[in-house]
């Protein structure tokens, strides 16, 4: 029990906890995303308020722990305010309970013939709004197991299915937590460094917020480091399948474990003992592939078909050719399209941008050491960055795999990125949903400015330690 001494000794600490919890509060219950002056008051007075609580209270684990769980709870009862997707989340979960292949059916193809096939299902319809209900689903299985979940325990309420869906990513976030502690002790590394993620108002609101499942699918991503960096490799592999299995994003980061597996020294420990000959490393490093192919093939079997592989490459493929928001180099090349053919070319730079992100990834592989688990989330940290750079579609969410990633390193430009990436919620600020590319373009040249700062200084500190 807190003596009344400690309490004295933190008081500031927990007068400005209060102050975040009201305005927390305030942001679940009491908030419309077309109340941007609200929305950026909310959020910038919380960022300044969760930097200050780091300041004063970064070594105090406990209390950060206490503050972790206290602001997402708030959320609990809350219908998501920025997002519409949790809508899609419940339809495909209630579709599984009823029998359906969720990725063989769109939504409208049920609705426009006048089939209801799940409970409020006019209502889930309603919510989704037209551009998800016309297309397939794209959550692979694990994200869909979570929706399973929600549709068992509430199969005919959206709070409540809403309120299982959040306590899933809350529980995911105590892993992250339990498993990023520990590799930030086995890499020395400041421990109070996993709240820079996991007390970041741009986390809370997000993911447990706005219910998106990037959150169980970090919470296996770090899970499978700690397990590399401590050499269970086998294992590691089984859980990076299925972080791929909730999100397909992890999948960009196969082939920097290149080095890493291949190496004379051994990998997964700081003694000089060589770890076999090429051949065997190679084999080592096939297998760990190959543990992660088969189990995410296993998780994907029961809904495999001709046609959910069809429906499934086409819906994958949008996100490079059909949607755009909030990009950076892609919008520079759109504008080179409209000012020289006098069209959108988003389909011929849709095909372009995965060769041209393969490249970098393959140049970062090869050319950068990626032999230490520091070195290699580094590789991983910038190879999705420049992913996202060039993307056609960058939803704030996204950001939260690099600003995870980020606090094993000793950049921080994704931590600028998960303050400033709000203002992109301008776009809702009218009734066309229009974007100012002029905002756009504010946001990444502090996003571009940080990192270039990061990458060239001479004298790299870690921040707040």
């Amino acid at each position: 029990m807190p003596t009344i001494s400690y309490l004295k000794s933190i008081r500031i600490p927990i007068l400005l906890g209060l102050v975040s919890a009201v305005f927390y509060t305030s942001f679940a219950y009491d908030l419309q995303r077309t109340d941007y002056s609200k929305l950026i008051l909310l959020y910038g007075g919380l960022f300044f308020l969760f930097y200050k609580l780091l300041q004063l209270v970064k070594n105090d684990f406990k209390f950060l722990v206490f503050l972790t769980i206290l602001f997402r709870v708030l959320f609990l009862f809350s219908i998501p305010n920025l997002s519409q997707d949790f809508y899609r989340f419940i339809w495909d979960g209630r579709m599984i309970l009823e029998g359906f292949n969720p990725y063989l059916y769109t939504v409208d193809s049920f609705i426009q013939n006048a089939q209801l096939p799940v409970n409020q299902a006019i209502e889930l319809h309603e919510g989704m709004g037209a551009l998800s209900a016309s297309h397939y689903t794209n959550y692979p299985p694990i994200n869909q197991l979570c929706f399973v979940i929600a549709g068992l325990f509430s199969g005919n309420n959206i709070l409540g299915s809403v309120v299982v869906m959040r306590l899933l990513i809350i529980i995911a976030d105590i892993g992250i937590l339990f498993f990023g502690k520990k590799l930030l002790a086995n890499l020395n590394l400041p421990v109070h460094h996993i709240f820079w993620y996991l007390l970041n108002p741009f986390i809370i609101i997000e993911l447990t917020g706005n219910l998106h499942f990037e959150a169980v699918m970090i919470f296996f991503l770090i899970w499978a480091l700690y397990l590399l960096q401590k050499g269970r490799w086998k294992l590691a592999a089984a859980i990076f399948a299925l972080s791929i299995s909730v999100k397909l994003i992890p999948l960009i980061f196969l082939p920097v474990f290149f080095q890493y597996f291949i190496q004379k020294k051994h990998p997964f420990s700081n003694d000089q003992i060589t770890s076999g000959t090429l051949i065997s490393r190679l084999l080592r490093l096939t297998s760990f592939y190959l543990i992660i192919l088969l189990v995410v093939v296993i998780l994907f079997l029961p809904f495999l078909s001709t046609k959910f592989i069809s429906n499934y490459s086409e819906t994958v493929g949008l996100w490079f050719r059909n949607f755009e928001f909030n990009a950076s180099i892609y919008y520079l090349a759109r504008a080179y399209g409209y000012t020289f053919r006098g069209f959108n070319e988003i389909a011929v730079i849709g095909k372009i941008i995965p060769i041209v992100v393969l490249s970098f990834t393959l140049l970062v592989t090869f050319f950068r050491k990626n032999k230490t688990s520091v070195q290699l989330i580094t590789a991983m940290l910038f190879v999705l960055t420049f992913y996202y750079f060039t993307a056609t579609t960058v939803h704030p969410w996204y950001l939260a795999t690099p600003l995870i990633l980020s606090i094993f390193t000793r950049y921080k430009f994704p931590l600028v990125w998960s303050l400033i990436i709000i203002i992109s919620y301008l776009a809702y600020a009218n009734t066309n949903n229009t974007e100012n590319l002029w905002i756009i373009a504010f946001e990444y040249i502090v996003v571009y400015g940080v990192l270039l700062w990061e990458v060239f200084k001479k004298k790299p500190k870690l921040l707040l330690d």
